[in-house]
């Protein structure tokens, strides 16, 4: 298995994040999922093989399966040498290159971002649970007491926060509904956000698999609201195993938990840099990245 931390096609680079770099087409972006993981708000020296594959292919699956519902900025998948051609053609970057771009990288048509992270909890975890033993709430949402940690809402609940480069997320306040001038949206983002989850929450079922939370992005494609960036994945949603589900305690997710854990318990600091991962975490972190690919799609990941 192959890792990824970077890429450098010749193309303007439209923006670099922590997982992903995206590439500026004209009308289109060329988004590609690298190996790169953070934890604590660091980027770790290493990646974890075909992480950046999983949630670029995760994504695809969750575009096509919810587009009845609402449109995306979805084009195709870069997941062969035919599609590759499409970069090839405006890039002039050896081809040898350009190939670890096959699988973990799409087209997406150029959106107008709404700069909201809409959150959708349906359990009781996280920093919700943190915040529902203080207050009894989750942002501004009422709850009933004597709930225990990683309990199913009575119906899942829209928290959303801001999103910011340069600042950590927050709840949304009416003030900042006010100044995005996203009053008249408000409603639809929720209700858009609520029907996606609980779309996705039932089909994972069916699956075996527990969606506790995760968070959209919405845009404007040609003036309609849109879905964009990533859908559904572990780096954006809380993912369990049905058969392991009990409630009162923090429960394994198919994420990069291993990773955390051993690093709490490396004596870090949590400021970079951070340490080098052990061979076994690595490993066992890119192990469950795939079998959740596995059972939510019963397919194979491309381009291994």
């Amino acid at each position: 298995m192959s890792v990824l931390l970077k890429t450098d096609v010749p193309l303007p680079l439209f923006r670099r994040g922590k997982v992903r770099d995206v590439y500026d087409l004209g009308d289109k972006l060329l988004i590609v999922s690298t190996d790169r993981i953070s934890a604590f708000d660091v980027v770790l020296p290493y990646g974890i093989p075909d992480k950046g594959k999983v949630l670029n292919q995760l994504s695809v699956f969750w575009f096509e399966k919810t587009a009845h519902i609402l449109p995306n900025h979805f084009i195709k998948i870069i997941d062969s040498n035919v599609v590759l051609n499409e970069v090839k053609n405006i890039s002039d970057q050896p081809e040898e290159l350009l190939d670890p771009l096959i699988g973990r990288s799409m087209l997406v048509v150029k959106a107008e971002r709404i700069p909201v992270e809409c959150v959708v909890r349906g359990y009781l975890s996280g920093s919700a649970w943190a915040e529902y033993k203080e207050t009894g709430k989750v942002g501004h949402v009422n709850l009933l007491q004597g709930m225990k940690e990683s309990q199913e809402l009575p119906q899942p609940i829209f928290t959303p926060t801001t999103k910011s480069d340069t600042e950590h997320d927050r709840p949304l306040t009416n003030r900042d509904i006010q100044d995005l001038g996203i009053e008249n949206l408000f409603e639809e983002l929720e209700q858009k956000s609520l029907l996606i989850y609980r779309y996705a929450r039932d089909y994972a079922r069916t699956k075996g698999i527990i969606i506790a939370d995760t968070k959209f992005e919405f845009g404007f494609v040609d003036g309609q609201l849109a879905l964009i960036d990533e859908l559904l994945t572990p780096d954006s949603s809380r993912f369990w195993d049905a058969s392991q589900y009990e409630v009162g305690h923090s429960q394994p997710s198919f994420d990069k938990q291993p990773v955390r854990d051993w690093l709490s318990s490396s004596g870090w600091d949590k400021k970079p840099p951070a340490p080098m991962l052990p061979p076994e975490v690595i490993e066992k972190t890119s192990k469950r990245y795939c079998e959740l690919y596995s059972r939510l799609t019963g397919g194979i990941l491309r381009g291994k």
